[in-house]
Parts: structure tokens; sequence; C-alpha cells
């Protein structure tokens, strides 16, 4: 198995990160920071929108199961991609959507995904393309949070119920779930 990494930040991390869980071939997904100036910097420093940090997951993934463009579809299916840094009612720059590639092939498709789907958005794509940057691990109550704590929270359960819907609609012969029923 040739494990992979996709650093992507579409808005609340508690979010996305419920999302990509789900995906056949991911085998662990991490909340934490990236793209900002602080070392080490904690939540409610990233929240205050102080820091440059946006909120993001790192997905380990495994290439023969899902490519990186697959996992990119994904990310611009469930969070929207049109919203200057914010996603729904969280504003600021910590929840702005990007992507951060680790390497030039990563970048490219990164920039021909935001080409596609800019395309089918009507050029009103905003995502960014952001350099690799030291990334913070998000405290450990973050990790996982949809499945030990999001289900208790109004928030989350606004939110991440329809990202689910969305990547089930769209992905359905991508989920871990989806094989589990079969």
């Amino acid at each position: 198995m040739a494990e992979s990494q996709a650093i992507l930040a579409g808005g609340c991390f508690w979010c996305t990160e419920a999302v990509f869980l789900d995906v056949v071939g991911v085998s662990s997904v991490e909340s934490g920071y990236i793209g900002g100036q602080t070392v080490n910097p904690t939540y409610k420093q990233v929240c205050g929108g102080d820091t440059g940090h946006a909120e993001a997951i790192r997905v380990t993934f495994d290439e023969a199961q899902v490519s990186y463009a697959d996992l990119l579809d994904i990310f611009f299916a469930t969070h929207d991609p049109t919203q200057l840094n914010r996603q729904g009612n969280d504003i600021g720059t910590q929840y702005r959507s990007a992507i951060f590639p680790l390497d030039d092939t990563q970048a490219q498709i990164a920039r021909d995904k935001i080409a596609e789907h800019n395309e089918d958005q009507g050029g009103r794509i905003v995502t960014t393309i952001e350099p690799l940057s030291d990334w913070y691990p998000a405290e450990d109550y973050h990790q996982d949070y949809w499945a030990n704590e999001g289900q208790r929270n109004p928030y989350c359960m606004a939110v991440i119920p329809p990202k689910l819907q969305k990547l089930r609609k769209s992905f359905q012969n991508r989920l871990k779930s989806a094989q589990a029923t079969a």
C-alpha cells in the first residue's frame, strides 16, 4: 500500500474531517492548522483570526484505492469553494478554502481541478493553492470530532449531515459505509 497525504482547508475542520473519514482508501484524517505565522497555535488563537492559519485536515490515503484528484473532487463537492474566507456562518481567513500541495505533482493536479470546477461554477471559485508550511495537529478533542462529540453539538448537527448527504449522493461508489452494506 502506497500511502500519500493531502492537506485541505474547507472551513471548519470538524466538518471536512467527517466527510473524508468515510472515503474508501482513506486510512486517517487529522485536524490541524496550517498556513500561518504563529508557532504551535491553539484553537482559541486560530479562531481569533490573528495567526494566519487555516483550519485544515491532513488526509492519509492509499493511491491504489483513491487518487489525489478524486479527493479534490470530493473536496469541491462537499464545501462551498465560492465563499471567500468563510463557510456558512464561519467567517474569517481561518475558514478559507485552500489546498496545500505536498509536491509539484499535487500542485499541478490542484491547478487542473480548480480550473475544471471553476468552469462548472461560472468562474466563481476562490480556493487558493498555498505553499506547504508547518503543520500543527489540533488539540486531541478535535480529532474524530463528529464521532466523539459532534452529534451532541447543534452546530455540527446543522452543518455536517448536509455535507455527508452530498458525499453519499455524488460519491456512493467511493464510500466505506456503502461497501459495508453491499
